[in-house]
């Protein structure tokens, strides 16, 4: 079963929450290039070895954007999302939306 992000993100559905994880949880491990809103983006993804934290970095290649978050796996079946300086929906969004290639 999905577990559920436990920090309050205003305004998002609790499903959009799980799609977030699910997308996370589907991303390689490591560097890779993709898109997002049609601009091409680097991504990195790290996660711990006790795997109970994932950290993404992405950059926008060419432009000034940038998207970094540490997702926590709490004891039990909970999740904290620490966005690094933006909002926990523009992190969201980005994951929900990137498109490796």
């Amino acid at each position: 079963m999905p577990r559920a992000v436990t920090q309050p993100v205003p305004d998002v559905q609790p499903e959009v929450l799980i799609a977030f994880e699910k997308a996370l949880a589907e991303m390689r491990e490591g560097y890779v290039h993709g898109s997002f809103e049609g601009r091409p983006w680097g991504v990195t993804v790290r996660r711990s070895a006790d795997r109970k934290r994932v950290w993404l970095y992405g950059e926008e290649l060419g432009g000034a954007d940038i998207v970094s978050c540490n997702l926590y796996v709490l004891s039990g079946s909970g999740l904290t999302l620490k966005p690094c300086e933006m909002s926990s929906s523009k992190v969201i969004d980005f994951v929900l939306g990137f498109e490796p290639t």
